[in-house]
């Protein structure tokens, strides 16, 4: 089947059972009764109840360009609503309706301008929300054909208020992603596949709100539902790809599960398999690649999620935490090169998904330069030897011939020639 036509998967849930377990368990009586009919709602769109076909989101082949639609569910079932906002009208004043207008046309420039993709299906496809869907409904989802938010609990007491409206920036992203998983490597929601599924939704979503933010690895939260909480939770966001586990800890929502190491792996058969509990081990893996990465891609939306936009790609519907990593590395080696690789693979063994890879040999001392030889002394040519003077002339001994006139003529002859040589 190819990926265009994938069947259309479970819907996707921003919030996580266990913590509506949790507020089942320790909230108030509004609190707990506006959980228990949150819930028959999420059932319903899962059993796919809640959809009227009187919108397409399947444009002509080869559409291109941002086409977004956003609907008010005006509290009622049936998806997707009155019409409220289209592409390029201006803002209407509805905080719901014009955040997820905006919000999903910045995911939509993530996956356009920084990946090259098409919308969500790669082929246009349009992008339709719809905002009030349920008189207070606390979730936010996907199911399968467009995005729906809850506006939280406005209906509530002060004083009983958990949730904040759902129209989030990283929610939005989040959800959308999960609308690119679809059409591309179609995880089955449920889990260790449907933790993947998450962690992909989860890493875009942060994306999408470092890229609006122009916030670096450095910079950024790392949170996802940040902002979602009201002030009487304890709680910053409802994940945290940085430190899983801390996202909150509070007394009616509870604590936060996720782990960040393979040793603490989850099996559990709630939560779908664990898919919004175990997806904190690829999270962290992402974080701590993309910080690697950062040196010389300081913002995460660059070079580590291309990686893994990629990665999403060139999967399948089977694969494990494993299998993602190991096409993770070999990415960032095809693309970035061996650098990259080591900080990837590095980054998957902190979180024990892969062996650590061996440290790099030291590099050999650098060999000391032979000493040239020195050569062998030539032998000194013997320096010319002077001519050898001219012999003096004898100062006459006791010659007895000397004081003969013939020798005293000699003699005087010898003299004058032996001057006039030493003039010259």
């Amino acid at each position: 089947m190819s990926r265009e036509n994938r069947k259309t998967p479970d819907a996707c849930f921003i919030v996580p059972p266990f913590i509506e377990d949790s507020i089942e368990e320790n909230g108030n009586a509004e609190q707990r009764e506006k959980v228990r009919e949150s819930r028959l709602q999420s059932a319903a769109v899962r059993q796919d109840r809640v959809y009227t076909p009187n919108a397409s989101s399947t444009p002509p082949p080869g559409a291109v360009g941002k086409d977004r639609h956003v609907h008010d569910a005006e509290r009622g079932y049936l998806l997707p609503g009155r019409i409220k906002r289209t592409e390029g009208t201006v803002a209407t004043g509805d905080e719901h309706v014009d955040e997820a207008y905006r919000w999903s046309g910045a995911a939509y420039d993530l996956f356009n301008e920084e990946f090259g993709r098409n919308s969500l299906d790669g082929n246009g496809m349009d992008l339709i929300s719809s905002v009030r869907f349920r008189p207070g409904y606390d979730n936010a989802f996907w199911n399968g054909r467009q995005m729906a938010y809850g506006e939280g609990d406005e209906d509530l007491p002060e004083a009983s208020r958990i949730f904040n409206r759902f129209t989030i920036l990283d929610i939005c992203g989040h959800e959308l992603t999960h609308g690119v998983v679809q059409f591309t490597a179609g995880f089955p929601y449920k889990n260790m596949q449907g933790a993947l599924n998450e962690h992909f939704a989860d890493v875009f979503g942060a994306l999408t709100a470092q890229r609006v933010h122009n916030q670096t690895a450095h910079q950024a939260s790392w949170l996802i539902g940040e902002g979602l909480f009201t002030n009487r939770v304890q709680g910053r966001g409802i994940r945290s790809l940085k430190a899983p586990g801390t996202a909150f800890d509070d007394p009616v929502i509870g604590r936060d599960p996720q782990p960040s190491h393979m040793d603490d792996y989850v099996v559990t058969d709630a939560d779908y398999g664990g898919v919004h509990i175990n997806s904190g081990i690829p999270n962290h893996a992402f974080y701590l690649a993309a910080v690697a990465l950062q040196d010389t891609h300081p913002f995460a939306f660059t070079a580590a999620g291309d990686i893994w936009y990629r990665t999403l790609l060139r999967s399948t519907s089977q694969e494990t935490f494993e299998s993602i990593a190991e096409l993770t590395v070999d990415v960032a080696a095809a693309i970035y090169g061996a650098g990259a690789k080591e900080k990837v693979h590095r980054a998957w063994a902190a979180v024990g998904v892969l062996t650590s890879p061996s440290p790099p040999s030291p590099p050999a001392p650098p060999e000391e330069p032979e000493e040239p030889e020195e050569p062998a002394p030539t032998p000194e040519e013997p320096s010319p030897e002077p001519d050898p003077a001219p012999e003096e002339p004898e100062e006459p001994g006791e010659d007895p011939d000397y004081g003969q006139p013939w020798c005293k003529k000699l003699w005087a002859r010898l003299t004058l020639s032996h001057d006039l040589e030493e003039e010259v």
